[in-house]
């Protein structure tokens, strides 16, 4: 048992900064099985549903950074899916490629009205289809795509776990390291404590929420030298985000 004043228990285990996660909505078990393969073998972590009113649910709680989505589908069809995503100011912005054997222009047409980002008529090349999620990626999250990410006058660069702000050289440890590049990946979302932990430390095992706290302020302390603004906003009764007018500035 821990006292406010005791170094937190770290049970734990740390873990590199959270990789993409794509959601696979696909009633085809082989596909889905191809897809998954291919995914996770390029750096990815998947989560595959067979219909779309589970989609329209794991979205919601899991909050994947991309959707791979079948048009054919039990319950909701896809193009019903990514209009209530798109309806949704939470995934407003989540990019969608529509997985589809319906090949004609006039469905493609209504397919990107509706919001997808790219559209993919089967059968596809596996490469093709890999091509075209980090063009999207790109395009739409590049803070999930870059090994370099700005932020204002915050420099981040993934490859050489190296954090500049300005001309100084910031030093953070692991895990406020990796704090900062999930928060970056999405500027102006709140996260609550429980989100962050389970993008950070990872959901398997039990760390307090107040670790939050604790990690937050020594990223603060890192990042904020005299008379610098705090890019770190904290949420009341929510939790925290990065501030989108400080990326302004």
């Amino acid at each position: 048992m821990t006292t406010a004043g005791d170094t937190l228990p770290v049970q734990r285990r740390p873990r590199p900064a959270a990789k993409p996660l794509v959601l696979v909505v696909e009633d085809e078990a082989a596909l889905t099985t191809l897809l998954s393969y291919n995914l996770e073998r390029e750096g990815y972590r998947v989560t595959a549903v067979r219909d779309g009113e589970e989609a329209l649910l794991v979205a919601d709680e899991e909050r994947p950074d991309l959707v791979l989505l079948d048009w054919m589908l039990p319950q909701v069809s896809g193009i019903e899916v990514c209009r209530r995503l798109r309806s949704r100011p939470e995934s407003r912005n989540l990019p969608i490629i529509m997985l589809t054997a319906r090949g004609e222009e006039a469905d493609r047409i209504r397919g990107l009205d509706l919001g997808a980002d790219d559209y993919i008529t089967k059968p596809f090349s596996m490469t093709e289809l890999l091509a075209r999620i980090r063009a999207v990626m790109r395009r739409i999250r590049p803070a999930l795509a870059d090994d370099n990410v700005r932020f204002g006058d915050i420099t981040v660069d993934r490859a050489a776990h190296r954090v500049r702000r300005g001309e100084r050289d910031v030093h953070l440890g692991p895990t406020e390291f990796r704090l900062l590049d999930h928060l970056l990946q999405y500027p102006g979302r709140v996260f609550s404590r429980e989100q962050l932990l389970d993008a950070v430390w990872g959901s398997d095992v039990y760390v307090e929420a107040r670790t939050v706290d604790v990690h937050i302020g020594r990223l603060r302390k890192a990042l904020n030298g005299e008379g610098e603004a705090d890019p770190i906003r904290t949420v009341r009764s929510a939790g925290y985000a990065l501030d989108e007018t400080f990326d302004a500035r």
